[in-house]
C-alpha cells in the first residue's frame, strides 16, 4: 500500500514575491507616470476655463444625442458598404478575370490615393459636372427615368458616396491579404470533398480568413467613426456638427468639444469591446490547438 503524501514530503512552495527580483527602475517610472498622471487629471478636473457644468449641461442635450446617431447610423451604413465593396473587389483580384482584376487594381488605386475631403466635397458638387441623369437605351432618345441631380445628391447621399466607395479601396486590400493567409492546400481540401469553387471560397477559405480580417477591420470602423466628423463640411448634422452649431452662438466652444470628446470615447470604447469578443469568437479553434501543443 502506498503511502499518502504528508506535508513534510511536498516540495517547499516558492514565495510569490521575492524583493531581490524586483527591478526597481521599472517601480521608479511606474510611480513617476502616476504622478504625472494624477497631475494632470486634478490640473485638468479643477481648472475653471474647461467650465464642466456646460459639459455637464449639454452632454445629454437633444441636439448633441441626434447628431450622435447620425454619426452611429453614417458609421454603420458606410461600413456595410466598404465591406461589400471590399469584399467584392478582393474576390476579383484574387480569382477574378483579367479585366476584372484591373478594375479592381484601378478603383484601389484611385480612391487610395486621393483624400477622402476631396472625394467628398467631389461628390456634394456632383450636379456641377451632370446636372441632370437619365436613365435608359444608350445611344439612342430612348428613356425610362430622368431628373436632377441636385435632388440625388443631398448631404446623405454625398457622405455614404464618399465615404463608402473610399473605405471600400481599404477594405479590399484587408480581405484580400486575409485570403492570401489561409494555405493553398485549403482550396484542393474542398476540392476534394467534392465542393465548388464558390462553396470552397465561402465554407472553407473564407472563415479561416476572418481570424486576420476581423482585426484590421475592427480598426478600419473604429477609424471610420471618427472620418465621419469631416461630413460637418457639407452641412451633415453629425456629432460634430452638432456641437459646432452650439458653440456658435454660445461661444462655449472648449465645453462643447469636449461634449464631442466624451461621446466618441464611448462609441470607440464600445465598438473596441465588440471586436475583442468577434476577435476571440474566430480565434477560439486557434486558441485551442495552441494550447494543445504548448500546454505550459
Amino acid at each position: 500500500m502506498m503511502k499518502s503524501e504528508t506535508e513534510h514530503d511536498r516540495p517547499p512552495r516558492a514565495p510569490l514575491f521575492r524583493w531581490e527580483e524586483v527591478r526597481w527602475s521599472a517601480v521608479v517610472a511606474a510611480v513617476l507616470m502616476a504622478t504625472i498622471g494624477i497631475g494632470l487629471a486634478w490640473s485638468v478636473a479643477t481648472n475653471p476655463r474647461f467650465q464642466w457644468p456646460v459639459v455637464g449641461q449639454y452632454l445629454f442635450s437633444s441636439t448633441v444625442l441626434g447628431g450622435f446617431l447620425t454619426t452611429l447610423w453614417l458609421t454603420a451604413v458606410t461600413m456595410v458598404i466598404g465591406v461589400a465593396i471590399g469584399i467584392l473587389l478582393a474576390l476579383m483580384t484574387t480569382h477574378g478575370s483579367p479585366p476584372a482584376r484591373a478594375f479592381a487594381a484601378a478603383y484601389t488605386w484611385f480612391f487610395r490615393g486621393t483624400p477622402v475631403l476631396v472625394q467628398l466635397i467631389f461628390w456634394y458638387n456632383l450636379a456641377a459636372l451632370y446636372p441632370k441623369y437619365r436613365i435608359g437605351i444608350p445611344f439612342t432618345d430612348v428613356t425610362f427615368l430622368t431628373g436632377s441631380f441636385n435632388d440625388l445628391i443631398t448631404p446623405y447621399t454625398a457622405a455614404i458616396l464618399g465615404l463608402g466607395l473610399n473605405e471600400g479601396a481599404y477594405m479590399a486590400e484587408i480581405v484580400r491579404a486575409g485570403l492570401k493567409s489561409v494555405p493553398p492546400g485549403q482550396d484542393d481540401a474542398a476540392k476534394s470533398l467534392g465542393l465548388s469553387r464558390r462553396q470552397g471560397l465561402f465554407l472553407i477559405v473564407l472563415p479561416q480568413a476572418m481570424r486576420f480580417i476581423v482585426p484590421p477591420t475592427g480598426n478600419q470602423t473604429i477609424g471610420m467613426l471618427k472620418t465621419t466628423s469631416i461630413v460637418s463640411i457639407v452641412a451633415l448634422w453629425d456629432l460634430l456638427y452638432s456641437v459646432q452649431t452650439i458653440y456658435s452662438r454660445t461661444f462655449q466652444t472648449i465645453p462643447m468639444l469636449i461634449v464631442a470628446c466624451v461621446w466618441y470615447l464611448v462609441a470607440t470604447t464600445a465598438l473596441s469591446l465588440i471586436q475583442a469578443r468577434i476577435e476571440a469568437y474566430y480565434n477560439r479553434g486557434h486558441t485551442a490547438r495552441a494550447t494543445t501543443t504548448n500546454p505550459a
